[in-house]
């Protein structure tokens, strides 16, 4: 995402203190289910009771389940719920990457599907406010996903792939 330049806005975050990275180890089973459920939960909350400043984003990484896109799926339409259950809505967004990641209507073989490929699955929670002034400030914003699918097509679903590996490798 920051090294291709796919996102404008990540990079700042990147070189701050208010990126928060939180890695849940829990497996698919229903016990680790209800495990991540939680987890997320508590994300938020902290999240929702700091400043801007003290955590800006959070990456949720799941090293311990979801590794199948579906079910990965699934728990995000779980995810937004809680969202909503929080009363979040609004306040936050959720944004989904995962190893896996294929856009709906896509060819199973395009490079598109990279902008949302991680190492492992992740929720990304975005403050909505945050975003909303990131976007004002951008020429254009509405040409971020065309450039970004210009940008993978130049480079090649082989080479994607190749640096998705080397990444999961590490």
């Amino acid at each position: 995402m920051v090294g291709l330049d796919l996102c404008p806005f990540a990079r700042p975050l990147l070189q701050g203190p208010g990126l928060r990275i939180a890695v849940c180890t829990a497996d698919d089973s229903e016990q680790g289910l209800q495990q991540m459920q939680a987890f997320l939960l508590r994300e938020l909350d902290l999240m929702q009771g700091s400043s801007e400043d003290e955590i800006a984003t959070t990456l949720v990484a799941y090293a311990g389940g979801l590794a199948r896109f579906d079910d990965y799926l699934d728990f995000l339409d779980q995810a937004n719920e809680l969202l909503e259950a929080a009363g979040l809505e609004g306040l936050i967004q959720l944004a989904s990457f995962h190893p896996g990641y294929l856009f709906a209507g896509e060819a199973p073989d395009a490079a598109s599907h990279y902008s949302n490929r991680a190492p492992l699955p992740v929720i990304h929670l975005l403050r909505e406010d945050m975003l909303e002034r990131a976007l004002a400030a951008w020429p254009e914003p509405e040409n971020i996903p065309r450039a970004n699918i210009a940008r993978l097509n130049s480079m090649g679903r082989e080479e994607l792939a190749a640096r998705l590996a080397r990444l999961r490798a590490l």
